[in-house]
């Protein structure tokens, strides 16, 4: 087992938990304020808003796949970081390496064990492959580095085509990068990733 194939199963053991989207969450008009005063600390007063305008537009897309690349081949491209295939929350079971997906209502879309295949060059993604022949659009998840415990949230891609999970700006999932954020998140939790995401984007 290579290093990399160590770090893929302990992500899924330290993922274990169960996800809803990141972003309705945080952008929740309630942590407004908490933005304006991260984005204030790094740009100051007279642009925290524009900031903030910035940071909320760029993720918060609404079409990716071939209809983005059209829409923003002229640059001005933005993420759409929302659950794809109906999915409204992720649940990870790190000690069966399993992942589900449950829909609003709470029915389960699909529910599989995932092994190692490999690692996406451009943000360092884990590839995982379903263990079930036909896994349909959950055949592949590529997921980030990221837990609860050091980014405060997770970010994943997943479908039925290796290769085009590999593309950011290009292919059926361009302009795709779900967010996720624990369903027992906190009030600190939530503060922690907006400071962290405002640091990221806006530190010089």
């Amino acid at each position: 087992m290579d290093e990399n194939e160590a770090a893929a199963n302990q992500l899924l053991v330290d993922l274990t938990g169960t996800y809803q989207e990141l972003w309705p969450v945080i952008l929740d008009d309630q942590y407004t304020q908490i933005w304006l005063d991260d984005c204030e600390k790094l740009v100051g007063a007279e642009n925290a808003q524009a900031a903030y305008d910035k940071l909320a537009s760029m993720v918060t897309g609404e079409i990716y796949g071939e209809e983005a690349v059209e829409a923003y081949a002229d640059g001005g491209g933005v993420y759409d970081c929302a659950f794809t295939q109906d999915v409204y929350t992720l649940e990870f079971d790190g000690d069966a390496s399993a992942i589900k997906g449950y829909d609003a209502d709470g029915n389960e879309l699909f529910s599989h064990t995932y092994h190692y295949v490999g690692m996406e060059e451009v943000r360092g993604l884990y590839e995982y492959e379903s263990d079930d022949a036909d896994s349909g659009e959950f055949t592949y998840f590529c997921i980030a580095p990221d837990t609860t415990a050091t980014t405060y949230h997770i970010e994943l891609r997943y479908g039925s085509d290796l290769d085009a999970l590999g593309q950011y700006d290009a292919g059926v999932y361009a302009y795709w990068l779900g967010a996720g954020i624990s369903t027992d998140c906190d009030q600190t939790m939530i503060e922690n990733c907006i400071e962290l995401f405002c640091t990221e984007n806006l530190s010089e």
